[in-house]
């Protein structure tokens, strides 16, 4: 602990911006703050302990400044910045205080309290933002909203939910190309910008006297009547039940398709930010439900508040990694500067904003481009883990299912990673970085924690598992043309392989150009079926490396690859997904990945090695290729039969282009696996209609995998 040091972090926020939009000093200076002026007490450094503590007593009444320095990581390093958290424990505990409302997104124009079990209505203009939250969590907050200047007409045009179901193709709009809500005319009247929750209703009434009279309960507050005392100034007809975009109400049809409904997901200090597209009337409830779970059985508070239209705002999803986590939103990559320019088809992947398709190309012409020339693809949603220490092999070799003391420096390794009872809940890549020192890429930020709470169930306590995801971004690179697009602009050192020595699952860390460039780390991977390789750099360094592989591509007629293209390769490549073709209770052979279960040569145990070697012993379900006949595609979650009875299910299908067919991957029952058996893909209901398949070899394209090894 180093006392009276320069105030450096605050010093370097010049020009920055806060989350309201406001520069940060400026925020300070408005508190009476001078930093340039302030000194700082430095607290812990590189060799701090996970889980150090510091803990000071005030004296007097302050305001405490907490910062995390960090500076960013080179791809050969593996100390990301970390978070910090702060306990404040206050000398007086006084009365007992509910949730305290989130800060403001930004300076509001409005911002007002609905009190439990009322409704209130306001105004707002085309273009500005309305915030609804969910003070205390688990509270239902109806919404309705008015074409403003067809009620001057005298025409009354609100939310229509059906209108909107049709159009957006979900039960709800959320944040992203599918994100508006219309009114009868079909025209659109708010945008779904953020959304912390993830579960709101579309089909139910606000509630209303009918509901709670039935039920046994008469003259029980409820929305419709609030909605129509409070929307009778502006001309709105009363009604008996209100269809509302019922926000943070909790819905859901069961197997029967019946609507059935529980408490909500939201927390204290959820929100739902909406933009008006048009001038609005709207009013919104503080829902007064007390007789059923709507709002867990306890009715509170709703806050509004509505930003100017000046303001910007990402859109995003949160997303916790695990119920007690911080929400995240979603965010750019580092090359998102590049793809957005390219294309306006983002999907939400993983908490980060993907591309899906390219407006100038399509799926099917970017499925060409990697499979005769070069593609480039942004996977930067991966996430990263650095794992080092002692006991880092220690750690991975009974975490994953591949043998990690085999594992060479310089290699990548391919793996699954197994619960207790055997099903996966994640497979990545391992990279050896140094003889402590792993890089492990996943898909799910979970694995992490699960790895950290390995280690201490183990008693591994020098061991760390670092989150480098936002200081690593990549993208992959992958073609028959790849090597000869890459070749002209990585330079690697005398102490590290030449690009053109890259042998299939091998890496090296080099630069862009030469010695000068922008460091990266190349490896010979991908997930494409093709020769390919990818490319990792710090977030900050993206565009310049997207501009470099782009004009070195010119000749090669590289074309930039979204996730449909994606999709159609992997299929074909007989490359798993996630949710698709595995999950945490399905294994790997069941998966089609046996190969990454090594039970005759692994001999030290590893999470889930005693049910894996059962489920190996006596297989009841294994992974085949379909080929159907027709053009009628199958779908995730088809069943497929052999007479009356399922015997598999299609976890993922696609036209294929290059075989001009259509192929399927199918988790199969043994007894039915067999290389030409003849099977059926039911349709609508298994049985009226049903497509003739036969199981083949897979994967369908390159069976031995001579081109990725080429």
């Amino acid at each position: 602990m180093a006392a009276d040091s320069p105030a450096t972090t605050l010093r370097e926020l010049e020009g920055r911006k806060a989350p309201d939009g406001e520069p940060v000093l400026h925020v300070l200076h408005g508190r009476g703050l001078r930093p340039a002026e302030a000194s700082a007490l430095r607290l812990f450094g590189p060799d701090s302990a996970a889980g150090a503590r510091q803990k000071f007593t005030a004296t007097r009444a302050a305001i405490c400044i907490v910062a995390a320095p960090a500076r960013r990581m080179r791809v050969d390093e593996q100390n990301p910045p970390s978070d910090l958290t702060v306990e404040v424990r206050r000398s007086a505990t006084g009365p007992e205080r509910g949730p305290t409302l989130p800060e403001p997104l930004a300076e509001p124009v409005l911002d007002m309290r609905i009190d439990r079990a009322t409704a209130q209505s306001y105004r707002v203009r085309a273009g500005q933002f309305i915030q609804i939250i969910d003070v205390e969590g688990r509270q239902c907050s109806d919404f309705l909203a008015f074409h403003s200047h067809r009620l001057d007409d005298g025409i009354e045009r609100g939310l229509d939910s059906t209108a909107t179901r049709y159009f957006m193709g979900r039960a709800y709009p959320q944040p992203g190309l599918y994100g508006k809500f219309y009114d009868q005319d079909l025209q659109p009247l708010v945008e779904i910008v953020r959304d912390t929750v993830g579960r709101h209703d579309t089909f139910g009434l606000a509630c209303n006297s009918k509901y709670y009279e039935d039920l046994g309960y008469p003259g029980h507050a409820n929305c419709t009547e609030n909605f129509n005392r409070e929307l009778q100034p502006y001309g709105i007809a009363p009604r008996k039940g209100w269809p509302a975009l019922n926000l943070f109400y909790n819905t859901m049809f069961d197997g029967n398709h019946c609507l059935v409904f529980d408490e909500p997901w939201s927390r204290p200090g959820d929100y739902v930010l909406m933009r008006a597209m048009t001038d609005l009337v709207c009013a919104s409830s503080a829902c007064p439900d007390d007789i059923d779970p709507s709002n867990a059985w306890n009715p509170t508070d709703v806050h509004v508040r509505v930003y100017s239209a000046e303001r910007k705002f990402s859109a995003a999803i949160a997303h916790r990694v695990t119920p007690e986590a911080k929400p995240q939103l979603t965010r750019e990559s580092g090359f998102h500067s590049r793809t957005s320019a390219l294309t306006r088809q983002f999907t939400e992947y993983r908490g980060f904003w993907s591309p899906s398709s390219f407006d100038a190309h399509g799926a099917v012409e970017e499925y060409w481009a990697c499979r005769e020339h070069a593609a480039v693809m942004d996977l930067s949603a991966l996430r990263k883990f650095e794992v080092v220490g002692p006991d880092a092999e220690a750690l991975l070799q009974a975490s994953v299912t591949r043998n990690m003391r085999k594992l060479a420096q310089g290699k990548v390794v391919y793996t699954a990673v197994c619960s207790e009872t055997g099903g996966m809940i994640d497979d990545g890549t391992v990279f050896r970085l140094g003889c402590d020192n792993f890089r492990f890429v996943v898909g799910d930020e979970y694995t992490g924690t699960w790895l950290r709470n390995k280690a201490t169930e183990l008693g591994l306590d020098r061991v760390r598992v670092k989150n480098s995801t936002d200081q690593l971004h990549n993208i992959a690179v992958q073609g028959p043309k790849s090597r000869d697009l890459l070749r002209e602009i990585i330079w690697t050192p005398p102490t590290q392989p030449a690009f053109t020595d890259l042998t299939w699952f091998r890496f090296a860390i080099g630069r862009i150009g030469d010695h000068n460039g922008i460091p990266l780390l190349v490896s010979r991977t991908g997930y494409s079926g093709e020769l390919g390789y990818e490319l990792w750099c710090h977030p900050a360094d993206a565009p310049v490396l997207w501009d470099a592989v782009a004009e070195a591509g010119k000749p090669h007629r590289l074309t930039p690859l979204g996730l449909d293209a994606l999709d159609m390769l992997r299929i074909e490549s007989g490359l798993i997904f996630a949710g698709y073709e595995f999950d945490d209770q399905i294994d790997p052979f069941e998966a089609g990945v046996g190969f990454t279960v090594p039970l005759k040569t692994k001999e030290d145990d590893f999470s889930g090695k005693e049910a894996l070697l059962k489920r190996k012993a006596n297989p009841q379900r294994t992974l085949v290729g379909l080929e159907l006949e027709g053009n009628e595609p199958a779908g995730h979650g088809d069943c497929v039969y052999v007479g009356r009875f399922r015997t598999g299910v299609v976890t993922s299908g696609t036209r294929s282009p290059v075989l001009r067919k259509n192929i399927a991957l199918c988790r199969m029952a043994v007894e039915h696996s067999g290389v030409g058996t003849e099977v059926e893909v039911g349709k609508l209901d298994g049985h009226r209609k049903r497509i003739p398949a036969k199981v083949v070899k897979f994967p369908f394209y390159d069976p031995e995998k001579l081109r990725p090894r080429s």
